[in-house]
């Protein structure tokens, strides 16, 4: 298959995500003054703006890729809720995957900046699992919805969406039916993915969820600590993102290591958002380990150029992976 057929091939995918979907709010200023009740700068509002976020980057990354992106998730029945079902509605994104809790609050990021500069982040959210209903409404909804599904992402942030009963129950009915699953983990259920097809952590994710030091420059040490994790977690591959030092994956009995390409970095925000959404469009299509490494280390690698969290633009990553990948 060639990189154009690849890429034409991506407007064919259904691709599930499950997940913690939030809100990231932005407030824009200017700082002239300190307040008198507190030393604390003054933000003089000129604008604001909420985008998707969470598991949200990685729909909005997937769409991008021209495939056809689902979330499922639980977010509030509150203001921030309807902003998050509004918002899925503008990017003409189903929300037939989004269940509404009385319980739960929506999960929202603001960040107040002044100029260039982030004066404070507000966190609101909650890390406690939904309940007993909604991970069983959740789950019928899921498996609803994952029978013409090409893959399913497991996108979690620790924020009570994601649960080892669910994923337990969602890797089991997609190896049932022949649909793979990628992961990208937290730390509370990082060692809860058995029997998942594609697992990416990141470095750290990685030291934390074995409890393990290695040496990382050390090519054996590294190796040996992917294949403790796949043994682990009885897994069929091992993804693994190593931020300025590239990617290594081990699937399919191969093992690679991808140094990054050389970048000017502005922003490495959603990175790893973006690798993953490349990787599930590559699995789903049954590609080599080498292109699924490949490409999704030139677009990781991509959206770092830009300032903020930005989805992969398909046709640069189509030019560079005709430029670096053609003969992989």
């Amino acid at each position: 298959m060639t990189i154009t057929e690849i890429f034409d091939k991506f407007n064919s995918l259904k691709i599930l995500i499950i997940g913690d979907v939030m809100l990231d709010a932005y407030t824009w200023g200017k700082v002239e003054r300190i307040s008198p009740e507190a030393p604390v700068p003054v933000v003089n509002v000129r604008s604001r703006e909420i985008r998707l976020g969470g598991a949200g980057n990685v729909v909005m990354n997937v769409q991008a890729l021209g495939a056809n992106p689902i979330i499922c998730s639980v977010i509030g029945k509150d203001s921030y809720g309807q902003s998050l079902l509004n918002l899925l509605e503008e990017q003409r994104l189903s929300t037939e995957g989004i269940i509404q809790s009385e319980t739960r609050i929506t999960t929202v990021k603001e960040r107040i900046i002044a100029g260039s500069q982030q004066i404070v982040r507000v966190d609101t959210e909650t890390e406690s699992l939904i309940n007993e209903t909604e991970r069983v409404s959740l789950s019928k909804k899921i498996k609803a919805l994952t029978t013409d599904a090409d893959v399913i992402i497991f996108e979690d942030y620790d924020k009570g969406v994601l649960s080892r009963e669910l994923i337990h129950d969602i890797i089991e009915f997609a190896n049932d039916h022949d649909i793979p699953t990628i992961v990208d983990p937290k730390k509370r259920n990082f060692l809860y993915y058995q029997n998942a097809t594609l697992f990416k952590p990141n470095l750290k994710e990685l030291k934390e969820g074995l409890a393990l030091q290695f040496d990382v420059k050390n090519p054996d040490e590294l190796s040996d600590a992917v294949m403790m994790l796949k043994s682990m977690l009885d897994l069929e591959g091992v993804f693994l993102t190593l931020s300025e030092r590239g990617v290594y994956i081990d699937f399919k009995d191969k093992q690679k290591a991808i140094p990054a390409h050389v970048r000017t970095i502005a922003d490495v925000s959603g990175a790893g958002d973006t690798v993953i959404s490349i990787a599930a469009c590559c699995l789903a299509l049954g590609l080599s380990p080498e292109l699924i490494a490949g490409l999704s280390n030139l677009g990781g690698g991509l959206v770092c150029e830009s300032v903020g969290v930005v989805p992969i633009d398909k046709e640069l990553l189509k030019q560079e992976a005709l430029l670096h990948l053609e003969n992989v």
